[in-house]
């Protein structure tokens, strides 16, 4: 797995995207479509963390989603939180949960929308737990950029098996 760094210089005034010269730095590819996948992350509904997802093929964006309740169901805000009020630990037992996780929402948005995914780049905000690997390894997704780590060896043994790149990317 590769780390990338973000490339920004700020002006005076909080110009994001510019050097001190003057010059404009256009963000790479990734570093742009992550720091979209930043912003559908904020419309997460997830007490405990807000995560987002994009797809994209060949520059352009196919899908987005985020984690939360489905669609029309009652959030967590509104309920509880069914893993908090359980005790539950981060990264076991994901099927005690009323949320999909943006992965998850991502591939359905697409196949809604029928949105053709084989061969596409899935931008994360954090790295897919197992159950979302194996759906994306299914999907036929190439390549994986996240930002925030996600201890799951399984995930990342399959991953690899299946020969999909993972990358981390941080902005």
């Amino acid at each position: 797995m590769k780390n990338h760094g973000s490339r920004h210089g700020t002006l005076p005034g909080g110009n994001e995207g510019f050097e001190g010269s003057g010059e404009l730095t256009r963000p790479s590819w990734p570093e742009y479509f992550m720091a979209i996948t930043k912003l559908v992350a904020k419309r997460s509904t997830c007490l405990r963390r807000s995560v987002g997802a994009i797809l994209v093929k060949n520059k352009r964006i196919l899908a987005t989603g985020y984690n939360g309740a489905p669609a029309g169901l009652k959030h967590c805000e509104e309920v509880g939180c069914l893993r908090e009020n359980s005790a539950i630990p981060s990264g076991v037992r994901h099927e005690l949960c009323r949320g999909l996780h943006a992965e998850q929402n991502v591939i359905i948005q697409s196949a809604y929308h029928g949105i053709s995914i084989q061969g596409a780049t899935l931008y994360c905000t954090n790295k897919p737990c197992v159950i979302c690997s194996k759906m994306l390894i299914n999907a036929g997704i190439e390549v994986i950029y996240y930002e925030e780590g996600y201890d799951d060896p399984l995930s990342d043994q399959m991953l690899s098996e299946a020969g999909l790149r993972v990358e981390r990317l941080i902005l």
